[in-house]
Parts: C-alpha cells; sequence; structure tokens
C-alpha cells in the first residue's frame, strides 16, 4: 500500500488530503495534518471519495445514444476519439446551418475550478458563440450585479481575523464549507470560528433556521424567510438615523446617501418586526452591534440570493458594509493578490460603479440580461425552446446537471430533450446525462492533476497547492479538458488561456497548440505563467504552501479614486418593490438548505454518505409535524402553485416554525418541480424564486 499527499476536491474547499492506494484502488481517505489551512481536517464527502471513484455505476467509457430522444437513455460505448469525431462533425453542420450563437455551453459545479473550464471557454469564444451559460446565474447572479452597481473595493473586505463583528446572512460556512469575502477558511471552518470567537469575534447570524454557525452567533435573527431585504433596511435606516456610521469614510468613498436614507423610510423598527417576524429590540441590537465593530464585515450567502428581491437584499449588504467603512485600507494586507493567479497592485479606493450587461449580445427571451460576460441560465430553456434566429440546437453540458439544479423542471427536461445534440461529460449517468446524444466518461478528482489557481480567494492567505494524479482511472474516460482540445484540433479553432474565469478577455492571451495534444501539466504551466510564484516552485511543496514573499499590501489612493454608490436606481426600484408588497400571510414556506454530506447534485448517489437513509429529507419543526399528524419518517406532500412533490418528513427543532427546509438539486424530491421559471423570478436576469417559496403540506392519500 502507498499513501499519497493531494488535493480533496469533493467540493471547492480544496482541503489537504493523504489517500492510501492498493492495485490502483483507492482505500481510503485520511485529514493532512501538513497542509497549513486544513491542518488535518476531512469531512465525510472527502472521506467517501473511494465510494466515489469505484462506484457501481462509475462511467469507463464513452456513451452515443441508441435510443429515441424522448425515452430514458439506452447507450452504446465508443472509442471517445470516435466520439469526437462525430460530434466536431454535427457542431460543424449546425454552425454552418445555423450560425454559431445556435451552440451553447453550461459550465456545472464539477468543472468550474480547473484548467478545463478555461479551455472550454476559449472554445466557446473561438467559434464565435455568446451562448455560455453556468452555475453562477442559478444561485446567486445578485451578488456580482450589486457589486458591479454599487463598485468595488480594491483591497475587499476586512477579514475575520482582524474583526470584532462578522454578519452571516442566509450563509452556513460550518456546513457548506463556503464563504466570499470576510475570509473565514472554509476547511475546518469550526476550529477557525470556534477560534474567533474565544478572541473576541461577535458573529451575527440571520437565518430562519439556528444553523451550525449560528449555535455560535452572539445575536441569532431567525427572520421570517424571504423577508432579509425588509430586516437588512430597518438595519441601515437605524444606523443612519443614529448616526452610527463611518461619517469620514461615507463623505470620502460614497455617493447619494440622502437617496438611501429615503429609499429606507418604510423600513421602521415597528414595522420590520411585523414583517420579518423578528423582535424590533433585537433588529436593533444586532444593528448597533454590527456598526459598533469597529472591525469587521457583512455577507450573504445563497438562502437570501435564492429568495424574491436578492438585488435588494446584496445591495443592502454593500450598504452596511460602506455605511461602515468595513474595507482594508492602505498598509493592510490584502485578502487575495494571488499566488498561481495573475498578479495585482491594489490601491485603496473602490473601482467604479457599472452596468453588468452589454458585454455580450442580450439574450433573446423575457426580456432578460446578461450577467457580465455570460448569458442568464434562467434563460436557456426558452433560448432552446423558442424558434428563430440564435436559437440554441446544440448544447455542451461541462459537469452539470441542469435536469435537476434549474428550476421550471419540467420545462428544462423539455428542452434538452428538444436539442438536436446534447453532449455531455459526467462520472455518473446523471439525470441530464440520460437524455444526452453523447456521454463522455469523465475522469475523477484523484485520477488527475490540478492545482489551487482558480480558487485563490478562498484561502485567508497566500497559499498554493499542485497535486499530480495519484491513481490512473479505468477505461476509456477523459479529462473535461481533453473534448474540447478535441474539438477544436477537428474543427481548426484557436485556443488561448490565460483569462480569469467569468472575466474579460485578456489583452495577451496566451496560445495553445491545437495540433500536437498537451498534456494537463503542460497547460496548467500555460494558463500559470503570468502567476506571481511560479508553478515549479509551488509543485516543490506536496502539502502546499504559505508563499510569504506573495503577500501584497494595499497602495496609497491615487487622485482618480471611485466613490461607492449606494443609491442606483435599479436597486431604488427593487427596495420600492418590497415596501409595496402586502404583509406575508401565515402559511408554510419552502427554504432552500445545505446538506454537508453532499455538494449540490454530487454524492447523492453514494449510500453511505445518507446515514439517515436515502432522499432528499423534508425538515420540519417538530410542533408543525404535530399540527400535520405527522411523525418523523412519514412522507410528506409538498405542494406549490406550480407542481407538486413526495419528500420524507424529518423533525428538526432549529427551524422556526412555518419553515420546510430541503436540499435543491436532487433528482428524488426535486424542489425545482415546483417552481415554474417563468412567473416568481428576478427581472434582470431571471434568477428563479427558489426559497420562501409558499407551500402547502399534507399526508399523501
Amino acid at each position: 500500500m502507498e499513501t499519497h499527499t493531494t488535493i480533496c476536491r469533493f467540493c471547492h474547499a480544496y482541503c489537504g488530503i493523504r489517500v492510501d492506494v492498493e492495485d490502483g484502488r483507492v482505500l481510503a481517505v485520511h485529514g493532512d495534518p501538513d497542509h497549513p489551512v486544513s491542518r488535518g481536517f476531512t469531512c465525510e464527502k472527502g472521506r467517501n471519495l473511494p465510494a466515489q471513484h469505484h462506484h457501481p455505476d462509475r462511467l469507463h467509457a464513452t456513451l452515443r445514444r441508441t435510443s429515441a430522444k424522448t425515452a430514458a437513455g439506452t447507450f452504446t460505448e465508443i472509442p471517445s476519439e470516435q466520439a469526437m469525431d462525430e460530434v466536431a462533425a454535427q457542431l460543424e453542420g449546425i454552425i454552418a446551418e445555423h450560425g454559431p450563437r445556435a451552440v451553447a455551453l453550461y459550465n456545472g459545479t464539477k468543472s468550474w475550478a480547473n484548467v478545463g473550464f478555461a479551455l472550454a471557454l476559449s472554445w466557446l469564444e473561438g467559434i464565435g458563440s455568446p451562448s455560455f451559460y453556468t452555475t453562477v446565474t442559478v444561485d446567486q447572479p445578485a451578488k456580482s450585479m450589486a457589486g458591479a452597481l454599487h463598485g468595488y473595493w480594491q483591497g475587499g473586505l476586512q477579514p475575520i481575523s482582524t474583526s470584532d463583528v462578522v454578519l452571516f446572512l442566509g450563509t452556513n460556512p460550518l456546513t457548506s464549507f463556503l464563504v466570499e469575502g470576510v475570509k473565514l477558511p472554509c476547511p475546518d471552518s469550526l476550529r477557525y470560528l470556534r477560534d474567533e470567537v474565544r478572541r473576541g469575534l461577535q458573529p451575527i447570524v440571520i437565518d430562519p433556521r439556528r444553523t451550525e454557525t449560528a449555535q455560535h452567533a452572539a445575536i441569532h435573527l431567525a427572520v421570517r424567510p424571504g423577508e432579509d431585504p425588509t430586516l437588512l433596511a430597518g438595519m441601515v435606516r437605524l444606523i443612519i438615523d443614529e448616526e452610527l456610521y463611518d461619517r469620514e469614510f461615507v463623505e470620502r468613498h460614497a455617493s447619494r446617501l440622502a437617496e438611501l436614507r429615503a429609499a429606507v423610510e418604510p423600513f421602521d423598527l415597528a414595522y420590520v418586526e411585523q414583517r420579518a417576524g423578528v423582535p424590533a429590540a433585537d433588529v436593533a441590537a444586532a444593528a448597533r452591534l454590527f456598526a459598533r465593530g469597529p472591525r469587521g464585515s457583512a455577507v450573504a450567502g445563497t438562502g437570501p440570493n435564492m429568495a424574491p428581491h436578492p438585488l435588494a437584499t446584496e445591495m443592502l449588504v454593500c450598504a452596511l458594509n460602506t455605511l461602515c467603512g468595513r474595507y482594508g485600507r492602505a498598509g493592510e494586507p490584502v485578502n487575495h493578490a494571488g499566488v498561481l493567479g495573475a498578479p495585482y497592485q491594489p490601491r485603496e479606493g473602490a473601482l467604479p460603479p457599472r452596468e453588468f450587461w452589454g458585454y455580450l449580445p442580450q439574450p433573446r427571451v423575457r426580456g432578460l440580461r446578461t450577467l457580465n460576460w455570460e448569458q442568464p441560465s434562467a434563460g436557456l430553456a426558452d433560448e432552446i425552446l423558442t424558434p428563430g434566429e440564435g436559437q440554441i440546437r446544440a448544447l455542451i453540458c461541462n459537469g452539470g446537471n441542469p435536469a435537476v439544479s434549474f428550476p421550471g423542471q419540467r420545462k428544462v427536461r423539455a428542452a434538452l430533450e428538444s436539442l438536436d445534440l446534447l453532449v455531455c461529460t459526467d462520472s455518473i449517468l446523471s439525470p441530464t446525462a440520460q437524455l444526452a446524444d453523447y456521454v463522455f466518461g469523465a475522469k475523477l478528482s484523484l485520477e488527475k492533476p490540478d492545482y489551487t489557481r482558480h480558487l485563490e480567494w478562498y484561502f485567508p492567505t497566500p497559499f498554493a497547492q499542485y497535486t499530480p494524479a495519484i491513481v490512473e482511472p479505468e477505461g476509456d474516460v477523459i479529462d473535461e479538458w481533453e473534448l474540447f482540445w478535441g474539438l477544436a484540433h477537428r474543427m481548426r479553432v484557436p485556443l488561448f488561456l490565460g483569462r480569469a474565469p467569468l472575466g474579460p478577455p485578456v489583452a495577451d492571451p496566451r496560445p495553445v497548440d491545437i495540433d500536437s495534444k498537451p498534456t494537463t501539466d503542460a497547460l496548467m504551466e500555460i494558463e500559470a505563467a503570468d502567476s506571481r510564484v511560479a508553478l515549479a516552485e509551488v509543485k516543490r511543496h506536496p502539502s502546499g504552501r504559505v508563499f510569504d514573499d506573495a503577500r501584497v499590501t494595499i497602495d496609497q489612493p491615487n487622485a482618480h479614486a471611485a466613490r461607492f454608490d449606494l443609491a442606483p436606481p435599479l436597486f431604488l426600484d427593487d427596495l420600492a418593490a418590497v415596501a409595496a408588497e402586502p404583509i406575508p400571510d401565515a402559511g408554510f414556506l419552502l427554504v432552500s438548505r445545505r446538506l454537508r454530506q453532499v455538494f449540490n447534485s454530487t454524492g447523492v448517489h453514494l449510500d453511505a454518505l445518507h446515514a439517515k437513509g436515502p432522499g432528499n429529507p423534508a425538515y420540519l419543526h417538530p410542533a408543525d409535524l404535530a399540527d400535520l399528524a405527522l411523525a418523523d419518517g412519514d412522507p410528506v406532500e409538498i405542494t406549490s402553485a406550480h407542481g407538486s412533490i413526495i419528500g420524507v418528513a424529518r423533525a428538526d427543532t432549529t427551524l422556526r416554525r412555518g419553515v420546510v427546509s430541503m436540499a435543491h438539486a436532487w433528482d428524488t424530491a426535486c424542489t425545482n418541480a415546483l417552481i415554474a421559471d417563468d412567473v416568481d423570478f428576478e427581472p434582470l436576469v431571471g434568477q428563479c424564486r427558489q426559497s420562501a417559496l409558499p407551500v402547502r403540506l399534507r399526508r399523501p392519500n
């Protein structure tokens, strides 16, 4: 038996692990005690990498459909090179007849943070198609929208390690291992948070559930689902009225304070209590604690971003941080300045607000807009189903599963079935792959080299790590980049590397040879040619390293620094719409939930990760279970205005009454079957209401 040091890539926390391997089989996973960030920590997902790699349903070949498009897929195995020949020929025919916009790429969570994503995007740009979709517009587009409209501070938010207070809104990093902005380390986040609380940090958690994170909070506000902007507007109003904000910072770095104050006028504390279901005194205490600081930041997560009015919510989070001046200043370290990523030198001051659309041809459907350099995923099904110039006729789904992860499940499935060509890369025959014409069996994490370039901003220090492949894959499986290099080679499409994920094209892209097939390591060398620390140096440290010589401090401001916009018109309109809504009626609201044992739809097929049994539990307060005459483990029918599913009821004392909490992106009890993507959606990029959804519950007949 051999033990190898590598990176866990089940999710985006990227913990350091050691893996026992014998005769080519992965036997066990342990935490790497030499990893400077995860420090020996692993979670149940990472410890089940052996089950993922050797699962009986694992794909070990490329499959070509042999059944009708409307039937559940039946396939035959063919060599991957032959499949690339056939796919390239069909794509060329579609482009010749319908134009390049007819070919789309959807990049899912599993293939987001690697060189394959970069090569896939370069290939799409090379054929001239603007039809690029990702998970960003499925769950949190308002974060990017608000940042663009408000403006970004170059030095980032004040990190948790130097903060007195932190506000977590609808995010539970102790379960998700994901949080941006405040630099709570994703690996082993519980130990880090405990250490900070012992130091004196006072967390504020706003969530309808007393989450694992909320259990360590100084203040927990169990807000009624969907009323996050109401509660935040009340906090902003109090901070302005009691003059608790940083007047000097606001006068120097922000504009339109008066307009912001006018916008929050309807949200006095009595009104907030009535709507949000949180005592006015508790809201006031949270606002004063946050404003008192003196250091600390606010961040929002998936929950409120998938609820109504996510733009208003994220803009109010921006307002809290700006009103209280919660950003790094000249002479302080930058949260993230790149190790393997391209270096930059930020100055004290804001980058100017900007529009977040206009970089690509706009969607054809429902008046939606692009988000920076991508199309809105909420419009993909309609772009496939709507005839006319630019109709999408071919889709490559790279490591994603839109058949269950997209709202409007029936329409999405109909759209996928109607495509002239659907190509998937995946390691199992997922619900989306079952509808595909070709499924390329994909390598899993331990079978391919990788590095941390694409996720460096999750780390609180200038950390970087590289890992080689540690086991050989079984059968004819490919790394995702091989598909796009193979298509580029056959279609004579130039390829380049060097741009940031989802960022603008770079002025000096680095070409990739499309005639001589590279290795993954060679591609990483090209991509990281501009890194602050050479990839060769990173490779010298198997457990990764904190590169102190890559630390960067914020420089002095220049004379032309921009000002934050506290009240852009799109935000004012959205907040006015919140104020105009009636006070919500009593009734059950379905909220989204992160489950520790899965990562979106990844892991739902691994039996070892479901100690309480398979399926997507419907968590309810025990008193609500009693009112419904349900016991823990009973089936429960959950019905919205648009559909119905059967879940398994589970008691959860941490929930407020009237809330049912379920994970999204499951193929059983899929909450996206309850949502119509063209009825209740954010009007700019079309993100659907996937949380705070009114539902009725009853025992099934």
